[in-house]
């Protein structure tokens, strides 16, 4: 269950969480076209702390064109909107979530005419995948659903995520943590939420774009990487050379950095988080939460 907290930033002000309600027929309710993003606060020495807010809040805007939607605020407003909301819920670390969505006025595939809503809510939430996998790592297993290429993937769509629903329930029913999707062409593509590297003889290999939502963690980890020495590439790879790599690890602001130790039948490695892996998650902990200046502009205090 979702932790509750006081205040959700709805349209310019604030109401409590409880009165954050609309109508049955919200035009982006039937027909899923509302865009959104994910955000990370963690507390800092310096208090609590925004990653990349800035390139998250810029991606929301993108997506909102993408789909043709006109966001009646600027991304400054915004920016300043999820600090606040933050602020005024009194927390030190949080997951964020602005969506913008079609609100009660007209029905049919027109949504012209219906409001554009902005909501920003937050709330205590840890890593998706669980702490416990942070350490011990995940089980995944191919799904048999697949990640269709196009533009369209590079937007936080709320429609986008039917198929991956479908892949997450897919997996659970099949005894794994997570599932790994493909694409039309049968290439790895990224989880049913997060994006995918796998580490071969110390190189850091992960799906080209045509596919996948390019992730801001992603991003990360391969700046990170290459700070470090790693040579960091964007190519196609098969289920079959996942399965033979010396590492893996899914990305993403709720998964963070997380191991996977297994691939359907296959154990990866030695079974365990690999070397590679744990020096770039200590990295990128490090980072979010405010301990390596090199990475300062990453973040953004509350």
């Amino acid at each position: 269950m979702i932790q509750k907290t006081e205040h959700i930033w709805l349209d310019g002000r604030f109401v409590p969480w409880g009165d954050a309600n609309f109508h049955f027929l919200t035009h982006s309710l039937h027909y899923g076209c509302s865009v959104f993003e994910g955000i990370r606060c963690r507390e800092t020495k310096d208090g609590p702390a925004i990653f990349r807010l800035r390139d998250h809040i810029e991606r929301l805007f993108n997506s909102a064109k993408l789909v043709r939607m006109n966001i009646p605020h600027d991304v400054d407003k915004i920016i300043e909107a999820v600090k606040l909301t933050v602020k005024k819920n009194n927390l030190k670390a949080c997951y964020i979530r602005p969506l913008v969505f079609y609100g009660y006025g007209v029905m049919g595939l027109n949504p012209k005419g219906n409001p554009v809503h902005v909501g920003i809510a937050c709330w205590p939430w840890g890593t998706y995948l669980g702490e416990e996998a942070l350490e011990k790592g995940v089980h995944a297993k191919k799904s048999s659903i697949a990640r269709v290429p196009g533009e369209l993937n590079h937007a936080k769509i709320g429609g986008n995520y039917f198929h991956s629903v479908l892949a997450k329930l897919e997996s659970l029913e099949k005894q794994a943590d997570e599932a790994i999707m493909l694409d039309t062409e049968g290439y790895v593509a990224e989880g049913s939420g997060e994006n995918i590297f796998m580490v071969k003889k110390n190189m850091l290999i992960t799906p080209t774009d045509r596919s996948i939502l390019p992730g801001i963690t992603r991003k990360s980890i391969m700046k990170i990487a290459q700070d470090k020495g790693y040579f960091v590439k964007e190519d196609k790879f098969t289920i079959e050379e996942l399965y033979d790599a010396d590492e893996a690890f899914f990305t993403g602001t709720a998964a963070e950095l997380t191991p996977i130790t297994k691939v359907d039948d296959h154990v990866l490695g030695e079974g365990m988080r690999g070397p590679v892996t744990t020096e770039l998650q200590q990295a990128f902990f490090d980072i979010v939460n405010g301990r390596n200046e090199k990475y300062k502009d990453w973040l953004y205090y509350v």
